[in-house]
C-alpha cells in the first residue's frame, strides 16, 4: 500500500505585523521556503509533481494563485504546477491533506505543501472589499449575524465558564514557552532565515519576554465590554511562509530521502458557524476515532491559539496533558499568518516528534466558517 511521509519540513521565522518580514512580497516569502526545501533535500525540482500552498486572503500581492507565482519566483521549472487552497485560517494544513491524499492515491509522487501569508501587506478581510459575502440565505438561516472570531472566542469563555484570569495564565505560558524553545535553540532547524536588505531575519518575532498576568490584565477587552478577550490573548497578526515535502516511502527510499512522519489519520469536522471555534473538539474525536488510537496515545499536540479559550476549552473536552499542548509556545507568542500558520504548526510538530522520539502527534485549528482540519503524525 502507498503511504504519505513527510520527509523535509521547513518555515521562515514569523515575523510582526510591519516587522522584519514586512518588506518581502509574500510570493518571495512562499518562494523563499519552496527553495530551502530544495537545498535541504537535495532534491531535483523538476520531480514535484504539485506545489499546494494555503493563503487565505486571495487579493493585492497575493492574488493570481500564489503557489504559481511562488515555484516561478523559486526558480523552479516552468515544468512544475501550484494551487492555492483557502480553508481560512486552516489553508496549509489543508494542503497537507491534499498532498497526502494525492500522494497515497498515486496522483502525485512528491509534492510540496505549505502556504503563506503577509499580513503586513494584504490585511486580514480585503478580499471582501466591504461586500456581505456570505448570501442572503446565511443572512436568513443566522438572523443576519456576520461571524466575528472575537465574539466567537467570548462565547467560548462563556460557555466553559473561562475567566480573564485563566486566559491571561494560559498566554503568559505560551510567551514563555515560546521563549525557552528559542533559547534551547528548538526552532533552529526548522526555520530558514531570510535576508531583508542585507539583514538576516533568523528568529521569531512575536515573543514577549517577561510578560506578566498583572500586565496583561491591563489591556481592555476588545469584543465585549465585560469581556476576556484582549490583544494579549489572541493570536498576533503575522508574516511568513512554510513548506513541507511529501513522498511515499517507496519514492524516498529511491530518492536517497529519509522519512521523519507519516501521516497516519487526516479529518475534517464542522460546528456552529457563528461561535466558529469550537470545530477543533469534534475534528480530533473524529481523528481518534478514525485512527484506533486513545488521547493518551498522543504525545504532543498543536492546537493552533487563535484566541486562548480556543485551546483551553479543547483541553476541558479532551482531557489532553497539559504539558504535551503546545509545547514550544503557540500563536499568541509566536503568531499567526493565517494561510501560512497550519504548515508552519505542522513544521514545528515534526521537528518537535523527531527531537524527542515522540511516536503520535496531533495538529488541529479552528477555522472560519466553524470548520477545522485534524492530522495525526506517526514518527517514522
Amino acid at each position: 500500500m502507498r503511504d504519505a511521509v513527510i520527509v523535509e519540513a521547513v518555515r521562515t521565522p514569523v515575523g510582526k505585523r510591519n516587522g522584519g518580514l514586512s518588506p518581502v512580497a509574500p510570493a518571495d516569502l512562499a518562494a523563499h521556503v519552496l527553495k530551502a526545501l530544495a537545498d535541504r533535500s537535495g532534491i531535483d525540482p523538476a520531480l514535484v509533481d504539485d506545489v499546494v500552498l494555503g493563503c487565505v486572503t486571495q487579493s493585492g500581492e497575493q492574488a493570481f494563485d500564489i503557489a504559481r507565482n511562488a515555484v516561478l519566483g523559486a526558480g523552479w521549472p516552468e515544468s512544475v504546477p501550484g494551487t492555492t487552497v483557502d480553508r481560512q485560517c486552516g489553508s496549509s494544513q489543508q494542503a497537507v491533506h491534499f498532498v497526502a491524499a494525492g500522494v497515497v492515491s498515486g496522483q502525485y509522487d512528491l509534492a510540496v505543501a505549505g502556504g503563506v501569508e503577509s499580513m503586513s501587506r494584504v490585511p486580514m478581510g480585503s478580499s471582501a472589499n466591504g461586500a456581505w459575502p456570505f448570501g442572503e440565505g446565511f443572512r436568513e438561516r443566522y438572523h443576519g449575524i456576520a461571524p466575528n472570531q472575537g465574539q466567537g472566542a467570548e462565547m467560548i469563555a462563556e460557555r466553559w465558564g473561562l475567566s480573564r484570569r485563566q486566559v491571561d495564565e494560559f498566554s503568559v505560558s505560551s510567551h514563555e514557552k515560546a521563549a525557552r524553545a528559542q533559547d534551547e535553540g528548538r526552532f533552529d532547524a526548522q526555520i530558514a532565515p531570510v535576508d531583508v536588505d542585507g539583514t538576516k531575519i533568523s528568529a521569531d518575532e512575536g515573543i514577549r519576554r517577561g510578560s506578566t498576568v498583572e500586565t496583561l490584565g491591563g489591556l481592555k477587552a476588545v469584543f465585549k465590554e465585560d469581556g476576556v478577550i484582549t490583544a494579549g490573548n489572541s493570536s498576533q497578526i503575522s508574516d511568513g511562509a512554510s513548506a513541507l515535502l511529501i513522498t511515499t516511502s517507496a519514492k524516498a527510499a529511491e530518492l536517497g530521502l529519509t522519512p521523519i512522519a507519516r501521516v497516519h489519520t487526516a479529518v475534517l469536522a464542522a460546528d456552529d458557524p457563528v461561535i466558529m471555534l469550537t470545530a477543533p473538539i469534534p475534528a480530533t474525536r473524529k481523528a481518534l476515532a478514525k485512527s484506533g488510537l486513545k488521547i493518551g496515545d498522543i504525545g504532543a499536540f498543536e492546537v493552533n491559539e487563535a484566541f486562548a479559550p480556543v485551546p483551553l476549552a479543547w483541553l476541558a473536552e479532551l482531557g489532553a496533558d497539559p504539558a504535551a499542548l503546545n509545547p514550544n509556545g503557540g500563536a499568541i507568542a509566536l503568531g499567526h499568518p493565517l494561510g501560512g500558520s497550519g504548515a508552519r504548526l505542522m513544521t514545528t510538530l515534526v521537528h518537535h516528534m523527531k527531537d524527542n522520539g515522540i511516536r503520535y502527534g496531533l495538529q488541529t485549528m479552528c477555522e472560519g466558517g466553524g470548520q477545522a482540519n485534524a492530522t495525526i503524525l506517526e514518527l517514522v
